[in-house]
């Protein structure tokens, strides 16, 4: 048109009006034609560019619920500026939902609660996506490399009850690892690591700690098992349970926790007035990264991902993480959030290596082994030889071996299912053995209202040996199988436990090969019943004989001529389970 205007003559004005109808109507045509023209293009570059007149495309994204809030608002802009994909308006949804009911929905391998179903998943922690692949291989979780915010593990307890001098150092000095009765009665909490990575990183924490030490196999596992043992009897079972233990609503000691830096701040924004101080050990510590993920192959979702994947790295989004207490991928943070007035470092500790696939199985498998609810009936020996004094205590071996076994009731959580038998010869009528207690919970209560753990204690202590009796050990190995085989239960842990101060000792009694034969009849892969022995005291001459029958039971033996290392051997007997971890994944 320009060049038209340009070879334009004025005509006489007389002519120029003349020929007015009828160029207004061609310029009027003209107009309507560029208008269409318009339009029509308008539409084509609002449905192909960056505005939105097509249909919805929605992206459903699943995100751990902390990061809620800061991602939503990313969502709320990324939809301001109208990306589309073939025509299509993407539509950014953002969905709080725990990690581990996105990874159990995916896998199958534990219980879950609404939607787990998304397009991008944004766990805590990558571990969450090993075990996914580890057990869900056929899957569609595709890793892109982008950490979306970072956190380190730290320990936390109560600002006005934490005391400078006690903060621990190492991860070490967290969780004890002691023989029961000998903890320093620190009260640690997780988060159930079966479902909370931070749980699961203090596992891996602790593991790494332990291997640091080069202990021998059966120490470390009895240390390890200590470990578990403390962790279950201080395992919250969500976020929620463990904010309210920590703020000291339910105990009567606030306890000491290991969550993320930014869970401490989330908890604190909200406990105003009972603040809690990060810890850092100083050897590092796991961080939880929350990675990324895409769980679609459709090529149009995949593509709204990557937008979003480019708005959660804009300069924007990652100021909106650091106001929630989270640090950036250089360890950089907000000061005015993560204040060093509320113990919060400046500079974050070193990050230790994260746990590989099978480090993850093994952890979980040990921790739910530990889980599982003991049943175990416990036989003491109260043979004539118990009698006799263990040097430098004053006490009998009787006594010894009591207070032992009373401290390792401590071990087992208040539904574990215990019962005592004491036996020696002829202690009941013609029968070797006889109960003391039944097979119960701990926290059940009998008819005066004594809870089952304490009448299990005061038996214990009291237990009184028969000077003339011998040791009828195999019949009452055997007794014991079949009692325990009759009442067998699935969903438990079933255990014979024995103590004893000396061989079998029963002329005419049963011997070896029968009672083996025996319990090989009466055994079944199905329904494991290890028999762990604890032989104490210098009577003790021949093992052999009890290594073949735990062998034959899928048990263990321990011998030690000191009665004052049960407690030891106690730990030694119960890391069974997690030597057995091992051994399955060798």
């Amino acid at each position: 048109m320009g060049r038209h205007r340009g070879k334009h003559t004025e005509e006489p004005a007389e002519r120029g009006r003349r020929r007015g109808r009828g160029g207004a109507i061609a310029a009027l045509a003209a107009a309507s034609a560029i208008v269409i023209v318009i339009a029509a293009a308008g539409v084509y570059m609002f449905g192909k560019g960056d505005g939105c007149g097509g249909s919805d495309l929605t992206l459903d994204i699943a995100v751990s619920p902390e990061l809620g809030p800061a991602l939503g608002d990313v969502a709320d802009d990324f939809n301001a500026e109208e990306h589309t994909v073939d025509g299509d308006c993407v539509r950014a949804s953002v969905r709080e939902i725990d990690s581990a009911n996105v990874a159990f929905g995916i896998t199958g391998a534990g219980a879950t609660m609404g939607e787990t179903e998304s397009d991008v998943w944004i766990p805590d922690s990558s571990m969450w996506t090993r075990i996914v692949q580890g057990q869900a291989g056929d899957a569609v979780v595709t890793e892109t490399g982008t950490s979306v915010a970072r956190t380190p593990l730290v320990v936390a307890e109560r600002a006005d009850l934490a005391e400078a001098d006690d903060a621990p150092t190492t991860w070490m000095d967290v969780v004890p690892t002691d023989a029961p009765g000998e903890e320093d009665g620190r009260t640690v909490r997780v988060v159930d690591p079966a479902r909370s990575s931070s749980g699961l990183g203090t596992l891996h924490l602790l593991h790494g700690a332990l291997e640091g030490t080069d202990a021998d196999a059966d120490t470390f596992n009895a240390s390890m098992t200590a470990a578990l043992q403390s962790l279950h009897r201080g395992a919250s079972a969500d976020e929620e349970a463990a904010f309210l233990a920590l703020s000291g609503g339910g105990e009567s000691a606030s306890p000491v926790m290991v969550m993320s830096e930014q869970a401490v701040w989330r908890y604190n924004s909200v406990h105003g007035d009972a603040p809690a101080r990060a810890g850092y050990p100083d050897e590092g510590t796991y961080y939880l990264d929350y990675p990324y993920i895409v769980r679609s192959e459709d090529s149009a979702i995949t593509r709204a991902a990557e937008m979003f994947r480019t708005a959660v790295r804009s300069e924007s989004a990652a100021d909106r993480l650091l106001a929630e207490g989270f640090r950036g991928p250089e360890g950089e943070r907000d000061p005015s959030v993560l204040t060093e007035e509320a113990g919060f470092l400046p500079e974050p500790r070193d990050e230790l290596s994260s746990p590989s696939e099978s480090s993850i199985e093994d952890l979980i498998r040990s921790w739910n082994q530990l889980k599982m609810d003991s049943r175990v009936l416990t036989i003491v020996d109260i043979s004539g030889s118990m009698l006799a004094e263990v040097p430098g205590t004053g006490l009998t071996r009787m006594q010894v071996a009591g207070a032992a076994s009373a401290e390792g009731l401590q071990m087992f959580s208040d539904s574990s299912e215990l019962g005592l038998w004491e036996f020696s010869t002829n202690v009941n009528g013609d029968l070797h053995h006889q109960e003391i207690a039944p097979v119960r919970e701990l926290q059940a209560t009998d008819g005066s209202g004594n809870e089952h753990r304490d009448v299990l204690a005061s038996a214990l202590q009291n237990l009184e040996p028969l000077p003339q009796g011998d040791t009828a050990l195999y019949e009452t190995y055997l007794a014991a199988y079949q009692e325990m085989s009759r009442t067998y239960r699935p969903d438990r842990t079933n255990v014979i436990l024995m103590l004893t101060d000396g061989d079998d000792d029963n002329p005419g009694g049963m011997e070896l090969d029968e009672l083996l034969s025996q319990l090989d009849s009466l055994s079944s892969p199905s329904r494991p019943i290890p028999i762990i022995t604890i032989a104490f005291g210098p009577d003790v001459r021949n093992l052999e004989p009890l290594q073949e029958i735990a062998a034959a039971t899928g048990g263990a033996a321990y011998m030690t001529e000191d009665p004052t290392e049960i407690g030891d051997i106690f730990l030694q007997a119960f890391s069974l389970r997690i030597a057995d971890t091992e051994d399955d994944r060798d």
